[in-house]
């Protein structure tokens, strides 16, 4: 072997080497595929627009409640020995609910009685005397002077008895307080004492409903309040019954807000016609309003605001176009469109500041409007 064989054995194996990893280099090559370019399809919320009349269209839930319900308490103080009512009891006018122990009331009618028949006997007395110095007045053995104190005495007499027979009667009234009845019709609604207490006088033992006329009582919020005022239809439901529909009519809204739910107390009166409401069933009550043309609203986040123009986005055929928009008026939460859409088309009520016209959009949830 010649030193020009073996200085050529080496290269001879690189570029062997080299050959074989450039086929493996096309190898790989051929199996890698080249990377796929995506399409920007940005999620966005939409709403299908539709067009109504209905200009306010609002429900509350509430209570049925009695027009008039008293709260019932002894006119004088002491002990009770007696309950004659449970809650839910039917009452009639004059009815026994509870009693004090009378004990102490008629031992101080015993006395005021005392007193009358001990006032009575004085003036009896004085009476008599007057009427034997009439006599010998007349007969001139007593001056004047002295008839004229024998009938002032007489008449101070009479005075003391008229104060013991109204002291008499206040006591006899103080007794018969000690029975509590009811003054109307109706149904008990709460008991708030028992057997063995003893209560002060005014201090409210029993709740009575009055019979007649029920209405409902709902909370609103301050923001409603002045728009639900002015509304002229308000239907009321029973929830044991909703298809059942009547008239109803605001009869009183609270001026001032509950401290604890920061809503305005609203009572709904309704007609005798819907017996079947029952003291505390739960009832909804609803506001509509109507307008002069059919009205489309959105949500005030659907619009675009770009270059002193206002704009929405439509969504065609799954890519959104900028079309402008007329604004009519505000209706609560929402926007009133005057012009520039029309009932059907579908609006993108979220994510408008990142849209490009002809952008590719998928819609993540549906919401009706207008309703």
């Amino acid at each position: 072997m010649t030193c020009q064989s073996l200085k050529r054995k080496p290269l001879v194996s690189t570029l062997k080497n080299v050959l074989v990893a450039a086929s493996a280099l096309a190898v790989l090559g051929a199996c890698s595929k080249q990377a796929e370019k995506t399409e920007d399809i940005r999620p966005v919320r939409a709403i299908s627009l539709a067009s109504s009349d209905v200009d306010v269209n609002a429900e509350f839930s509430g209570e049925v409640k009695a027009r008039v319900e008293s709260r019932l308490g002894f006119r004088v103080a002491g002990k009770i020995v007696s309950r004659k009512v449970d809650v839910g009891t039917l009452i009639k006018k004059g009815q026994v609910l509870m009693q004090l122990d009378p004990q102490d009331l008629q031992l101080s009618q015993a006395q005021a009685l005392a007193n009358l028949r001990a006032a009575e006997t004085n003036r009896d007395l004085a009476k008599a005397e007057l009427q034997r110095y009439q006599e010998l007045r007349s007969k001139s053995f007593v001056s004047q002077a002295v008839l004229d104190a024998k009938d002032s005495t007489y008449k101070a007499a009479q005075a003391n008895v008229d104060a013991a027979q109204a002291g008499y009667r206040g006591q006899s009234n103080q007794a018969g307080y000690a029975s509590l009845l009811s003054d109307v019709d109706g149904v008990v609604t709460a008991v708030s004492a028992e057997i063995g207490q003893v209560v002060a006088a005014g201090t409210p033992v029993v709740n009575v409903a009055k019979s007649g006329e029920k209405e409902i009582v709902i909370g609103i919020p301050e923001d409603k309040v002045d728009s639900l005022r002015r509304v002229p239809d308000v239907q009321v439901r029973l929830w044991a019954d909703p298809k059942n529909a009547v008239a109803g009519k605001i009869r009183e809204i609270s001026p001032v807000a509950d401290p604890s739910t920061r809503t305005y107390t609203v009572k709904v009166s309704i007609p005798d016609s819907l017996a079947e409401a029952k003291l505390g069933m739960t009832a909804v009550v609803q506001f509509a309003s109507k307008t002069p043309t059919p009205q489309i609203k959105v949500p005030l986040t659907a619009l675009f605001y770009e270059k002193k123009a206002t704009s929405v986005w439509i969504v065609e055929q799954g890519a959104v176009k900028l079309v402008p928009v007329a604004i009519g008026g505000v209706a609560g939460n929402d926007i009133v469109l005057a012009s520039g859409v029309k009932a059907g088309q579908t609006v993108v009520t979220a994510g408008v500041n990142l849209l490009k016209p002809g952008q590719k959009v998928t819609i993540l949830g549906n919401d009706g409007v207008g309703k």
